[in-house]
């Protein structure tokens, strides 16, 4: 589904990818992890064409998209959700959808909507501008991700500036999304309810995978990390991998 051969990134003559090599499947879910500065969201950019590979290749279902820009990889079915999502001033959320669905059908804006958790229909016409909070924004971001209907998505921290109880119904929306369209979807993520809900984890370290498996093989190399409270501990698992 995406291939990364030899993948390298470099800047300010530092190597922040390392000739990683590695295969994402088809319509599974991936939270990869790892310390901060190790190269985690510069891998997801070089995925969405954001900051061009050094050197290596990346194939998407059988294409070379190495070269190809943002747009076009998108258009070949690639989404990325940024860890702080853009606000646009005098745009409204419908105008957004109907930029990604193509259509402005109240029906299918509205189903939307109620698959991200929002029950007001007038929520459609808030403008996507600084007003909003960081819960908000996130859940707009996440709708026009989904209305996207993509092949791959991509979510850089999703979980950055909301609330803990928004965690949950998170990882639930974007599973489901996962087995119904069959998305193949990458979490950038230090939070272990991303990790417990992933089929593989991945740990980077120094631009290179230092682990791919479950979150029980994880574990162990996770608690030699350190660990990030955020003074938000209210459950025994409230707890994210720094």
């Amino acid at each position: 589904m995406l291939k990364l051969f030899d993948l390298c990134f470099n800047s300010d003559n530092r190597q922040i990818i390392d000739n990683l090599t590695y295969t994402f499947e088809q319509g599974k879910f991936y939270a990869i992890t790892g310390p901060n500065g190790s190269g985690k969201t510069t891998l997801s950019k070089l995925i969405m064409g954001i900051n061009p590979a050094t050197s290596g290749s990346i194939i998407f279902n059988g294409t070379d998209i190495t070269n190809f820009s943002v747009t076009e990889r998108a258009k070949a079915g690639i989404a990325y959700a940024f860890q702080h999502p853009a606000r646009f001033k005098g745009m409204t959320l419908r105008d957004l959808l109907k930029i990604a669905t193509g259509t402005d059908s109240g029906t299918e804006l509205r189903a939307i909507l109620e698959k991200i958790g929002i029950c007001s229909f007038e929520f459609l016409d808030k403008p996507v501008d600084s007003k909003l909070s960081g819960g908000e924004i996130k859940k707009i971001e996440m709708a026009t991700t989904i209305a996207l209907n993509p092949k791959l998505a991509i979510y850089d921290e999703p979980d950055t500036g909301i609330d803990l109880w928004t965690i949950d119904p998170m990882v639930r929306l974007l599973k489901r999304e996962q087995a119904e369209q069959g998305t193949t979807t990458i979490v950038i993520s230090h939070n272990r309810t991303f990790l417990e809900a992933a089929d593989t984890v991945i740990l980077i370290q120094s631009g290179r995978i230092a682990y791919d498996g479950d979150i029980n093989g994880a574990l162990p190399l996770l608690g030699d990390l350190s660990i990030c409270d955020q003074n938000c501990k209210v459950h025994e698992n409230d707890r994210c991998f720094r």
